[in-house]
């Protein structure tokens, strides 16, 4: 599939900002699953500095800062994406054999070891582990006890939109059965992690599609979240537990890492004594090819 993004994030401020120092994480990665073949970034005010470059995680990062006054932030990210599904129908390892690799091949766990441990907003205790160990029986299929754990949450938890924000403590949706794509994704991740495996948040986009009969409303998509889990020999795996699905080609990747924190799309430090509001929209919006050749032109 081929996508064209459009993500725009607005911030309105009540009084003038006089300097602000932003990190942008918001150009999708290329890799074998996903290519990149155009993107663009428009900051206004115009940025006084602007430089990217690539973060520990492989993510691609733009640092920018302004230095004149000002009362409304934009930044707008513009990509063009291809995207290919793959066929994976089981890992043909068991959750033992898996755990023993990454424990035992000192390779793999120098490759996985910030995945398996504790992180800012993904922390675990008995109560989580023993809710992910129901669907990881020792000699049951790794992939098969990842997609029962998916199913699971997304059998469990209740999406509800504006239910918690970013700083709302894991226990808080895990207790309360309910929450958005973050907390199913910070919450898969730390079952998967405290049962020894490798995980790690992936953050970005998925395709929307209106109710039937209804146009798709402008800037009506949203960023989405998911996770993805390391099996030796085969790499990384993603799924889905927002929507109890194995990702393919409509899941489009911007960023992985430890959680949220290491993929925010936009952060900065800002020097104002207002307040401010913050407008997201987000469209993701297929193209053919002969509409890629116009497009590669934005």
């Amino acid at each position: 599939m081929i996508y064209k993004l459009i993500h725009k994030t607005q911030y309105n401020y009540t009084g003038d900002v006089n300097s602000y120092h932003g990190i942008a994480c918001v150009m999708p990665k290329t890799f074998p699953k996903q290519k990149v073949t155009n993107f663009s970034l428009i900051i206004s005010p115009m940025p006084d500095e602007i430089n990217q470059r690539m973060d520990y995680f492989g993510n691609t990062l733009h640092h920018f800062s302004i230095h004149k006054p000002h009362q409304q932030l934009s930044v707008l990210a513009t990509s063009l994406v291809e995207t290919r599904s793959t066929i994976i129908t089981d890992l043909f390892m068991t959750n033992r054999q898996v755990r023993e690799q990454i424990q035992r091949n000192l390779v793999v766990k120098n490759e996985v070891l910030e995945y398996t441990l504790p992180s800012p907003y993904v922390q675990w205790d008995a109560e989580i582990r023993d809710y992910a160990s129901e669907c990881f029986r020792e000699d049951q299929s790794f992939y098969q006890s990842a997609r029962e754990l998916c199913h699971k949450i997304y059998t469990d938890f209740k999406y509800v939109s504006g239910f918690t924000t970013i700083h709302t403590p894991l226990k808080t949706a895990f207790h309360e059965r309910k929450g958005v794509c973050q907390d199913f994704s910070h919450l898969a991740i730390a079952c998967f992690r405290s049962l020894g495996f490798a995980a790690r948040y992936v953050s970005g986009y998925l395709e929307t599609k209106p109710p039937p009969g209804k146009v798709k409303l402008q800037g009506s998509d949203a960023t989405h979240a998911w996770v993805s889990v390391y099996a030796p020999g085969i790499g990384w795996c993603d799924f889905d537990p927002t929507n109890d699905l194995v990702p393919q080609e409509r899941h489009i990747t911007t960023a992985w890492g430890r959680d949220f924190g290491d993929v925010s799309p936009l952060k900065g430090i800002l020097f104002s004594g207002g307040k401010h509001t913050i407008k997201v929209g987000v469209d993701v919006i297929p193209v053919t090819s002969d509409e890629k050749q116009l497009l590669n032109t934005f």
